[in-house]
Order: C-alpha cells, then structure tokens, then sequence
C-alpha cells in the first residue's frame, strides 16, 4: 500500500505531465444536461457512477464547467460521482437571468441557483472555485444539510471589497467601479496575462465572446460587496479545505489566516489561481482526504 507521501509524489508528477487538451470537448464519459433553476435554464454535465458519493464543481467569473475536465476523472477513479454547471450569464447558461425583480445578477439569483442544484441530489461534497467559494459560503449558512463538505478553491480569503488584498492592485481596488474592474479581468483573460497554452487561450476567448458582459461586471460588484459568513461557516459541522497557489490573486498569508478562521485544512500548490488546471490531482487527493474526514462523521 503507498505511503502518503508516495501518494503525493505520484499525482505531483501526473500534473507534471499534463499536455495541452481541447478543452471545448467534454470528457467522452459525461453526460451533458440542462437544469432549470430560477434563473433560467443552466448548462451541466455530470461523470462517474450516480449510486457513488456526490460532488458539485461550481465554477468562477468567466468561467464554466470546463474548468474542471482534468478535475473530474480522478475524483470519480476514487469513487465519486460528479456533477459541474455554468453559473447563469455565463459560457452556456448565458441566457439565465438576470433577476426579473432587480435586473440585476445579484447575490438572491446566484444563491438560489445554488441552492437548487444541490437540492436536486443527495447532499454533496462541494467545491466553489473562486466567486463560487462566496456563493458556497452563503449556501453552507444557510443550508448545511445540504452539504457534506466544503472546499474553497482559490476563492476570496476576505469579505467586503475582496480585492482591497489582491497583490498589487490592492490599494487601488476601491477607486475602481464593477464595469472598469470587470473590463481589466477581461482584458487580463484576452490577453493571456495568466500565461495559458494556445489551446487554452482560444476556448477562453470564445468562452468570453458568449458571456454577457453586464453578469460580469455584477459579479464584480457582488465581490466589493462579500457578506460575512464566516462565524456560520466556522460552525457548519463540515470538514473545509481552503486550496490556493503559491501565485493566486491573493496571498498565502491571507488564505492561511481565513483558514484558520473557519477552522479549514489549507493546501498550497506550486501554481497560480486556477490549481483545477494546473494541478489537478493533486487538488483531487486533498478533495479526497477531505472527503474521507466527512464520511468518517457520517
């Protein structure tokens, strides 16, 4: 039987030999679906055997369920069952919403969706990547039953405006409105300031070209505005991992100390903001012994 450390050995070198993918093709054993959630009518798939333990992926701004093509297979290797959908206004749920009461992709739109996929299974191990690490927070608050674990990958490690501590820009970050910030994450995407393959940059670019910008720039604003869940969180009764890269948009530190807030695991890959990517089985194994933790309180 492998030791620990031969376990992380062999899935830093799986991510070591990771290759350029299509990443517009879906895994070849998915199964493609539309849920109708509040907002509208969602894109999703879902992998692996349904009788298995559930997990939900639940993407970022500007992202999609595709971000989790390399995530996916070895959760379900190790006995998982996965669903992943795109969140409203964005890739191919860009016709949801926005909210007919504000007109707005607001804080109740993004919730209620939320809520609704996970209460269309049994109680799930959940990953919220990014803006979806807010959303999972509130849902955790609001419905624990819901939940059977929580990790916050590479989500916001503050609340308020979240990005008064991205590196850099921080200081700045209350001087700029939603619609420039939006358009300077955008910019950044397009212009592949995060150093992605060509195969990359290309489904992003086509994936920004269907997003509607007005759902980016409301995200946006959502993240200036980050509730304070924290203490709920804290008292969930879930195992929580918090799992970020060395050169994600927010410090270690701050990741560190927010874990420690919340009472989370806290796992560091040698990467950036997007570890589903970059390292993903290694992410996977601390999923999985996260996993574990919640089955063992079961």
């Amino acid at each position: 039987m492998e030791t620990a450390v031969e376990t992380r050995g062999h899935a830093a070198r799986l991510d070591a030999l990771l290759q350029p993918i299509d990443w517009s093709q879906p895994d070849p054993r998915a199964t493609a679906f539309r849920f109708e959630a509040p907002s509208g009518t969602l894109a999703a798939w879902s992998i692996g055997d349904p009788a298995n333990p559930r997990v939900v992926l639940v993407p970022g701004a500007t992202g999609s369920k595709e971000d989790f093509v390399l995530l996916a297979p070895p959760l379900v290797e190790a006995g998982y069952f996965v669903q992943s959908y795109d969140l409203a206004g964005q890739y191919e749920s860009a016709g949801a919403g926005p909210s007919t009461r504000t007109g707005r992709w607001d804080y109740p739109l993004y919730l209620a969706d939320f809520i609704a996929f996970l209460e269309a299974g049994e109680p799930a191990h959940v990953l919220g990547y990014s803006f979806a690490g807010i959303l999972a927070q509130l849902a955790l608050a609001g419905r624990p039953e819901l939940f059977r674990s929580l990790t916050l990958l590479t989500s916001p490690p503050l609340t308020g405006n979240v990005f008064r501590g991205v590196k850099i820009v921080g200081p700045f970050a209350r001087f700029a409105s939603p619609h420039v910030g939006a358009g300077l994450m955008i910019w950044g995407i397009q212009t592949n300031k995060n150093g992605v393959d060509e195969r990359r940059l290309e489904f992003v670019r086509a994936r920004l070209a269907v997003t509607r910008r007005e759902s980016v720039d409301d995200i946006i604003a959502l993240m200036m505005n980050t509730p304070d869940v924290t203490a709920a969180v804290a008292t969930a009764g879930v195992p929580l991992l918090v799992a970020t890269g060395q050169h994600d948009l927010w410090s270690v530190r701050l990741h560190a100390e927010y874990a420690d807030r919340i009472g989370a695991e806290l796992a560091v890959y040698r990467t950036g903001h997007s570890p589903c990517e970059t390292t993903p089985n290694q992410l996977a194994l601390d999923m999985v012994a996260t996993f574990r933790r919640a089955e063992q309180l079961a």
